[in-house]
C-alpha cells in the first residue's frame, strides 16, 4: 500500500464533494415525484444504518483495506472472488461518471467537441493526480471544497432573489402516497449517492486519526444529504414537476432562469464547474478504490504501474457503456436498484454476520480449553 496520510478535514472535504457527484445536478430520485426531498432524507437514513455496518468492519481491520476485510472474513478464495467483483463495480462506477460528464459537456458548452476526446483528456488528468498519491488528493479537496462552497452559496442567492420560487409546487405532500416514497427513498436515494461512500473503506487505512472516522462520516453524509435535499426541493420549486420529470440536468435549468436586470444570466457556468469539480473527485476516488484493490488482491508493489492500463479500460467502458444519455439513465437506473444494494449492504451485511459467527465459536472454544 502507499505509505500516505490524509487528515480528517480532507477525508471530510472528499467524502463532501463525492457526495455532491451528479446528484447535485441530475434529478436522481424523480420517481418520488414533489416527495423527491423526502426521498432523499429517508435515503439519507438508511445511509445512515449503513455507516454503522461499515463502521463495525472497519473496527475489526483498521489496517486493511475492503478487499482485505473479505478475503479475511469470507476465506482466501471465495473472498478473492467477491473482492474482484466489487473492482469491476468501483470501475464500472468510474466509467459510469465520466461518460455523465462528457454528455453533460457535449450537451450544454462543448457540442462540437467528440466525446471521445472530452473523456481521454479527463481521465488523464485524473491519472496525473492519482499517480501522485492520495495525500495529493486530499489536499486538492481542501482547496475545492471552499470554491464549490462559494459557487453554491453564489447560485442560490441569485436563484432566491430572482422571483421565479413558487413554493405551491412543492404541495401537496405525499400526493401519490407512501408506495413512490419508499420504493424510491430505500432502492434509488439510499444507494445513490449515500451507500457509494462505503467505497471510502478503501482510503480508511491512510487516515491519520482513524478513532475519528464515525464522526467525520456521519457529519459529511448528513450535510451533502441536507444541500441535496433543499437542491431538489429549489428546483422543483422553480421549474415545477413536469418540467424537472424531463430534464436531464435539472440544476442547469434552474440556474439557467436566473436573469437580474438584463444584465445577470447565463449563469450555467456555475452548475459546469460545480459538475467537473464534484465528478472529478468522484471519479477519481472510485479509480483509486479500484487500484488499490487489484494492488491488494495481486499482491503487487504500488498503484503506480496499473494507471494507465487501467485507464484505457475506463476510456473504453465510458465510450461503450450507453449508446446515448437516455440509455445511460435507463441503464443507472436498474443498476442502482437491483444490483448496488449487493455491493452496498447485502455482502456487508454477510460480514458482519460471519465475523460475529466466527468470533463466537472462538470464544467457545476459548471457554472450554480454559476449562480443560
Amino acid at each position: 500500500m502507499e505509505k500516505a496520510k490524509i487528515s480528517v478535514i480532507q477525508l471530510f472535504a472528499l467524502m463532501f464533494i463525492f457526495e455532491m457527484g451528479t446528484a447535485v445536478v441530475t434529478s436522481y430520485g424523480i420517481n418520488a415525484k414533489k416527495d423527491i426531498w423526502l426521498a432523499i432524507l429517508l435515503g439519507m437514513f438508511v445511509g445512515i444504518i449503513s455507516l454503522f455496518i461499515y463502521y463495525f468492519l472497519f473496527r475489526q481491520y483498521p489496517n486493511l483495506p475492503f478487499t482485505g476485510y473479505i478475503r479475511e472474513i469470507f476465506g482466501k478464495y471465495l473472498g478473492w472472488i467477491i473482492g474482484l467483483l466489487y473492482i469491476i463495480y468501483f470501475l464500472y462506477t468510474t466509467a459510469d461518471n465520466i461518460r455523465s460528464l462528457g454528455d453533460l459537456l457535449v450537451s450544454s458548452i462543448l457540442p462540437q467537441t467528440p466525446l471521445l476526446a472530452i473523456i481521454i483528456l479527463f481521465v488523464l488528468v485524473m491519472c496525473y493526480v492519482l499517480y501522485l498519491g492520495i495525500e495529493v488528493v486530499g489536499r486538492t479537496a481542501e482547496v475545492f471544497i471552499v470554491i464549490l462552497i462559494l459557487f453554491g452559496i453564489a447560485g442560490n442567492f441569485l436563484v432566491l432573489v430572482s422571483g421565479d420560487i413558487n413554493l405551491d409546487n412543492l404541495q401537496p405532500f405525499l400526493e401519490n402516497g407512501w408506495t413512490p416514497l419508499l420504493t424510491t427513498g430505500l432502492l434509488e436515494t439510499s444507494n445513490f449517492p449515500f451507500n457509494q461512500l462505503m467505497v471510502f473503506m478503501m482510503l480508511l487505512p491512510y487516515l491519520n486519526r482513524p478513532r475519528l472516522v464515525k464522526k467525520v462520516w456521519l457529519f459529511a453524509l448528513i450535510s451533502g444529504g441536507l444541500i441535496l435535499c433543499w437542491t431538489s426541493s429549489l428546483n422543483i420549486a422553480v421549474l415545477g414537476i413536469k418540467e424537472v420529470e424531463k430534464s436531464t440536468f435539472t440544476l442547469l435549468l434552474t440556474v439557467g432562469k436566473v436573469n437580474l436586470f438584463e444584465f445577470i444570466q447565463r449563469l450555467d457556468v456555475i452548475v459546469v464547474f460545480t459538475l467537473l469539480i464534484t465528478v472529478f473527485f468522484k471519479a477519481s476516488i472510485f479509480f483509486y478504490g479500484s487500484l488499490i484493490g487489484i494492488v491488494d488482491l495481486f499482491k503487487l508493489k504500488n498503484h503506480q504501474q496499473i494507471i494507465l492500463p487501467i485507464a484505457f479500460i475506463l476510456i473504453f467502458l465510458s465510450m461503450t457503456i450507453a449508446s446515448s444519455y437516455s440509455e445511460h439513465l435507463e441503464e443507472g437506473i436498474y443498476s442502482v436498484r437491483y444490483i448496488t444494494v449487493y455491493f452496498h449492504v447485502v455482502i456487508p451485511v454477510l460480514m458482519v454476520l460471519v465475523n460475529l459467527i466466527r468470533r463466537r465459536f472462538k470464544e467457545k472454544a476459548k471457554l472450554k480449553s480454559n476449562v480443560t
